[in-house]
Formats: C-alpha cells, structure tokens, sequence
C-alpha cells in the first residue's frame, strides 16, 4: 500500500521525483502543482458520468462504474506511468487524496512503480497556499511610474543576490494596458498563485524578499488577497526617472508591436484618458509618432500612480532619483540607500 505524506514532504519529494496528477483533464488545465503530468484516471466526460451517478444512484454503483471504465484503460494508464516515472517512482495526488489517487497507485505499485500520495490532495496544497501567504513574510517593494524600468532594476538587484520574485514574469502580463503585448498567453488566477507560491517557497522567509509594485490585478490574473495585503504595507522604495526617459523606453520596449496593436491597446484605456486624448494618441501611432502617443498615454499612468501613492500616506517610503535608464546603475543606488539606512 502506498505511503501517504504531508503537503511539505510531498513537494520536498517533487524536487527529484515526478508527480501525477490524476484528476480529470479538466481540472489540471484550471491549475495544477506545477511541474506535475496529467495521468487522469476519468476524462471529463467519465468523471461527470460518475459523479451524476454518485449523487442519483450512491456510491456504490458509482464507485462500480468508475472501475468498469476503468478496467478498459488500464494498459494505457499503466504505460503512461511506468514512462513518467524515470526511476520508477512517483509522487501521485487528487483532488481530496481518496479514491483516484488510491486507485491509480495501486495499479502502478501492481507493476513495479512505488508510490507516494498527498495527504488531503490538492485541495490540501491550495490550503497550504492560503496558509503561506498569510503567514509572516519580510516583504520589500520597488515602485515607480510606468516606463522607469522597475523589473529590469529587480533582475540586477537578482543579480546581485538579493531575493527577487517577478511578479509580472510569473503573470505573463507588463501591467498596463499594453502589458501583453509580447508575451505568451496568461495562466488562470488560481494556476498564478501556485507558481507564485513554487517562487516563494523556495526562498527564505525571514530575509526580504522584493516585488514590484502592482495592482490587485496584472492583466487577467489576480494577486491572492493576502499577498496583495502585505505589499500594500510594505516598504516602498520608489525611484523616479525624467519623463523623458520613461518615454524612450516606453517607445524602445512598445513601438515594435506595430499599429494595430497598440491602437487595441490604446482603445483599452480610451475612457480613462478621455475620447480627444484617445484619438490624438491613435493618431500619433498612425503617424509613427509613438513618442507623442506614449507622451499621452502617461498623463493618465502617472496620474493613477500618484493617486494610488496618496493612498499609502502611512507606509514606510524611500525615494531614490535616477537620471540614467541604466538598470544597473539604478539597482547600485538602491543597494548604497539600504547600506546607508
């Protein structure tokens, strides 16, 4: 029988051996523990069928349906097992850690492949999740208003061994309006909080840890409530950059997108920064003037940003004035404030 380990013992174990998920297709694209493979036991349409009959008929005739598909795939389940399994083990979980995983481990064990379950199932690691975030963490954030570069300054200060998490590298998202442009397509809101909680947990709680700035949503994805709430009481170190400079770097990172998208893009916030500025800064794209639109576009970021600073009157706040865009130089400053503070 296969042995059954706690949430910490089971990711500890994921760090060398492969783990299956076995709930429904369905399920695993919704979110998953990242890094697992998908092994479903029931298709979604299966699961459906067996779960009508559980609540119609109970659960015993559901149970004796679920085997009766089962028993039609076991060679194909036991193949896709003994390929993900390397050294032949595996790390194996379900929704609630019952029957699913059970059943799926023990017809693995039956053919040479040892086995290891979650206790409580994913349900136990999204727990796990809620329970990590709300507990104490050492948070540090770097603000600054659209175009100053925050993400490249967190990768130097990376570089330089500071603990860093992206959040928006993690969202796929840049956060504005033309944040995905670019980039591949957005996890679901629950998966984004499982890879968040892959890059913290791997970190030490009691140093900081930098973010960046960011609303309660980057793009489609949210922020869990109790990370959100922590940042928002965080320190915040906020570098300021010219304009000007924002601007060509806005023009350097967006205007190879081409028109079409940015004018989508521009229609996003159109109502934020008023019809006759909309049009002015479609205008200008089409015209390829993508300083001007850029220009535009920031009267009304800088005014949000501003607003949301008004908003955190109490929170500890340090500034740092930055003439160069060069995300090295700028990462030194912040480095010698710390030193000095």
């Amino acid at each position: 029988m296969a042995d059954t380990v706690s949430i910490e013992a089971f990711l500890e174990g994921a760090r060398s051996t492969p783990v299956i998920d076995v709930r429904s297709p369905a399920e695993y694209e919704q979110a998953h523990i990242p890094h697992s493979v998908n092994i479903p036991l029931l298709d979604n349409t299966e699961r459906k069928l067996v779960g009508t009959l559980y609540k119609k008929t109970g659960r015993e005739e559901a149970i004796r349906t679920g085997f009766e598909i089962i028993a039609g795939k076991t060679s194909r389940l036991i193949e896709a097992g003994i390929k993900a399994s390397g050294e032949g083990r595996l790390l194996v979980y379900c929704w609630r850690g019952g029957m699913r995983s059970a059943s799926m481990a023990w017809l693995f064990e039956r053919n040479g492949i040892q086995c290891t379950l979650l206790s409580g199932g994913y349900k136990n690691y999204r727990h796990a999740i809620k329970k990590y975030f709300s507990s104490g963490l050492n948070i540090k954030i770097l603000g600054g208003m659209t175009g100053s570069g925050k993400t490249e300054i967190l990768l130097k200060l990376k570089e330089r061994g500071l603990q860093v998490v992206d959040l928006e590298g993690i969202a796929h998202h840049k956060g504005s309006a033309f944040g995905s442009l670019g980039e591949s397509q957005q996890p679901t809101t629950e998966y984004f909080e499982n890879l968040l909680y892959e890059a913290f947990s791997g970190l030490d709680k009691n140093k900081p840890i930098w973010l960046e700035d960011e609303s309660k949503n980057i793009g489609r994805v949210y922020i869990p409530d109790e990370l959100y709430s922590l940042m928002r009481k965080s320190p915040l170190y906020i570098v300021t950059v010219p304009k000007e400079k924002r601007i060509e770097r806005l023009v350097a990172d967006y205007g190879v997108f081409g028109e079409e998208l940015l004018i989508e893009s521009i229609e996003k916030i159109s109502k934020k920064i008023g019809g006759q500025n909309a049009n002015r800064a479609v205008e200008a794209i089409k015209e390829k003037n993508y300083h001007l639109a850029a220009d535009i576009s920031l009267v009304y970021y800088d005014k949000a940003y501003r607003f949301g600073l008004e908003k955190r009157a109490d929170i500890q706040k340090y500034e740092i004035h930055c003439e160069s865009q060069d995300a090295g130089i700028n990462a030194e400053m912040i480095l010698d404030l710390m030193a000095k503070a």
